[in-house]
C-alpha cells in the first residue's frame, strides 16, 4: 500500500531514516525537520515492552519528573483538608477541596490533567473511579498521587511530571517535551524517560524487555530509536 504524503511532509520524506533505528540525538534532529507549523508541536515517545499486561506483576506504571519539563503547565486538582489543603494551594494547585469537588467531578467536570489525594480523602475519592479511571486520572499510591506530601507532589506536576502505564498491547506512551525545546534538552528528556522505563523492568519478565522505541511530533511520522 502506498502512503500519500502531504505537501508539507513530502520535502522531508527522503531525509527520514524510515525503519532504521537512530540515536536519540539523531531522532531529535529528524523531528526538527518537521517543525514547519505555526504552533509548537508536542513530542511523544512510545516504547513497546516485552511484558504481558494481563499479569499484574508485569504492568509497568509510574511517573517521572523530566529534567526540562514538558513545555506545558498542567492543571492539577487536590483532595485534601486542613493544613494539607493549605499546602496544596501554596504549591499552586488549581483547585483544592473535598466532597464539593467530588460532586463537581461526578457531575461531569474533568477539566484537569492530574488529580492528587491525601490518604485520608480516599473515602471521598474512591467512588470517582468510574469517572477518573478510564481517563487515567484516578489517584493511586503506586503512581505517587495518593500521598501525604501533597504540596511537594503538586510542585512536581507543575514542573513537568508525567505519568505512564502499559496499555493492552504492552506499550508505554508519554509526552516528553515540545519541538521548540533546545535539541540537547529535548534529547535529555527522552533519554531520561527511556532510562526510567528500563529501570522499572519487572522481575518476572524474561527475554527482551524493550522491543522497540520511537518518538514523534504532533505533525510528524515516528522516528525509531536504537535500544
Amino acid at each position: 500500500m502506498t502512503v500519500k504524503l502531504s505537501k508539507r511532509v513530502r520535502p522531508h520524506a527522503d531525509k527520514h531514516p524510515g525503519m532504521t533505528p537512530v540515536t536519540v540525538e539523531q531522532a531529535v534532529e529528524v523531528l526538527n525537520r518537521y517543525n514547519t507549523t505555526k504552533f509548537d508541536q508536542s513530542v511523544d515517545i512510545a516504547i513497546h515492552l516485552g511484558v504481558d499486561p494481563k499479569q499484574a506483576d508485569q504492568i509497568v506504571r509510574g511517573s517521572i519528573v523530566l529534567p526540562n519539563g514538558i513545555g506545558k503547565t498542567l492543571r492539577v486538582i487536590v483532595f485534601a483538608k486542613g493544613d494539607l489543603a493549605e499546602a496544596a494551594k501554596q504549591a499552586g494547585a488549581d483547585e483544592v477541596g473535598g466532597e464539593e469537588l467530588a460532586k463537581k467531578i461526578k457531575d461531569g467536570w474533568t477539566d484537569f490533567d492530574a488529580c492528587i489525594a491525601a490518604p485520608d480523602m480516599m473515602g471521598i475519592v474512591g467512588p470517582l473511579g468510574r469517572v477518573l479511571g478510564p481517563r487515567g486520572l484516578m489517584p493511586s499510591p503506586r503512581a505517587g498521587t495518593v500521598t501525604p506530601e501533597v504540596g511537594k507532589t503538586v510542585r512536581e506536576y507543575k514542573a513537568g511530571k508525567v505519568e505512564f502505564r502499559t496499555d493492552a498491547g504492552g506499550n508505554v506512551h508519554a509526552v516528553v517535551g515540545k519541538l521548540s525545546f533546545e535539541p540537547a534538552k529535548l534529547a535529555e528528556n527522552i533519554q531520561a524517560f527511556i532510562n526510567h522505563i528500563q529501570h522499572l523492568k519487572p522481575h518476572s519478565v524474561k527475554g527482551h524487555y524493550v522491543k522497540g522505541m520511537s518518538v514523534s511530533a504532533t505533525m510528524s511520522p515516528g522516528v525509531r530509536i536504537a535500544g
